[in-house]
C-alpha cells in the first residue's frame, strides 16, 4: 500500500472513533435513560465500557465495535410491548427513542464492521 492509502485508512479509523465519541457525549445521557426505562443493566454496562475506552489516549477500535454491538443487540431485542410499558411508566415516547437510538447505534456500529 502506498502512503496515501495508509493515511486515508488511518483518517477513516480516526473519524469513526471520533464520531462515536462525539455521539456518546451528546446522546449518552438519553441512552442511559432508555436503558434505565427498559431495566437494562447490560446495555448500561456496555455504554460505560465505551466511556472507559474513550478515556484511553488511543481508544481501541475493536473494543468500541464490541461495545456498540452489545448496545445494538440490546436495543434490537426490545419489543413493542416493553416500549409501551416503558412509555406508560416513564411518560415518554420509549418506542420513538428506541428507534432513534437503535438507528444511530446501528449506523455507528456498521462503520466499524465495514472497516474489517
Amino acid at each position: 500500500m502506498d502512503t496515501t492509502t495508509n493515511e486515508n485508512i488511518a483518517q477513516a479509523a480516526y473519524d469513526r472513533i471520533a464520531d462515536t465519541e462525539q455521539h456518546l457525549r451528546r446522546h449518552g445521557p438519553a441512552l442511559c435513560n432508555l436503558f434505565d426505562a427498559f431495566g437494562a443493566p447490560s446495555g448500561f454496562d456496555a455504554l460505560c465500557d465505551l466511556h472507559d475506552i474513550f478515556g484511553n489516549q488511543h481508544p481501541d477500535a475493536k473494543m468500541i465495535k464490541t461495545a456498540l454491538q452489545e448496545i445494538e443487540t440490546f436495543l434490537a431485542k426490545q419489543t413493542s410491548q416493553a416500549a409501551d410499558a416503558a412509555a406508560r411508566n416513564r411518560n415518554f415516547d420509549a418506542s420513538g427513542a428506541l428507534r432513534w437510538h437503535g438507528a444511530r447505534i446501528s449506523e455507528l456500529h456498521s462503520r466499524f464492521c465495514n472497516a474489517d
